[in-house]
């Protein structure tokens, strides 16, 4: 069997994406995922995103890591995902709505290359969970700030996805590779997490890497940049209005009056092709 596929990232954080409107297959996803993800034999990414029809919104996205789990919502995933409805034709504005596992979300196109293709996107990530019970984190608290996991002092929040936020002086690959698979999987995280270390550059910037949950280090995270500048504004480190510095890209961050976190980034295809699987 056969399946045509596109490859795609935003701000280096890459996926293989499949277009079930125009070829509705069943299939073990969880499976395909860890397979066609794999950097060495199969087409390489974080993971695997399905881009589908909905009955609640215009379209439909699900998305799995590179180790088969299935995740709530990414934020680089669903821009690419915008850029390719909009290039293909499938939606006809600007404006888009995708149903994702944690809720419908609305994308805006924001800029066009010179052949009209979509360039940069914004999307209206909604509020972030602050709960300790709904992120979830095995903390009762609300806002999750200030606790202590394993050797670090951080924030927890949701982005529709757990994460974990440390601020250090110097983010370092002991930090991000050594460290972050075992806070990923820490107990007080019923669901895992994804981790961000983060250096404060000043009050609108901030340098961030991110082990990933499922993925490990990726070259951005989009629901992690927006974690970040929740927790900075909530430990009063920066302002609400931030451009967040990943090993991929820069991705501009704003938490407005209204609670709403609002994420505007790049979304680029890179190559499409037929992977072929027994």
């Amino acid at each position: 069997m056969d399946i045509d596929f596109i490859k795609m990232h935003g701000a280096g954080n890459d996926y293989v994406y499949l277009d079930l409107i125009k070829n509705p297959v069943q299939l073990d996803f969880h499976s395909l995922a860890k397979k066609i993800s794999d950097r060495h034999f199969g087409v390489g990414g974080d993971g695997l995103v399905l881009i589908m029809e909905s009955g609640s919104a215009d379209f439909r996205m699900r998305m799995f890591n590179a180790d088969g789990s299935e995740a709530e919502m990414c934020g680089n995933a669903i821009r690419c995902v915008g850029k390719y409805l909009h290039d293909s034709g499938y939606a006809k504005r600007n404006e888009i709505s995708i149903e994702t596992l944690v809720g419908t979300k609305q994308l805006e196109i924001v800029k066009k290359d010179p052949a009209g293709r979509a360039e940069m996107l914004r999307v209206d990530m909604g509020e972030p969970v602050l709960n300790g019970r709904d992120i979830p984190v095995n903390v009762d608290s609300n806002p999750v700030v200030g606790i202590e996991v394993q050797r670090y002092t951080g924030t927890a929040v949701s982005m529709g996805n757990p994460h974990f936020v440390v601020f250090v002086d110097r983010i370092t690959d002991e930090h991000v590779l050594v460290d972050g698979p075992r806070l990923e999987k820490d107990l007080i995280f019923p669901n895992k997490a994804n981790i961000e270390f983060n250096e404060v550059l000043d009050r609108s910037h901030l340098s961030m890497r991110v082990w990933e949950r499922g993925s490990g280090e990726t070259l951005a995270c989009g629901t992690g940049a927006c974690a970040s500048v929740v927790a900075g504004v909530l430990c009063g480190l920066i302002d609400r209005s931030v451009d967040v510095r990943l090993l991929g890209g820069t991705l501009h961050i704003e938490w407005d009056e209204k609670n709403i976190v609002l994420m505007t980034g790049p979304a680029e295809e890179v190559f499409s092709g037929v992977y072929y699987f027994t």
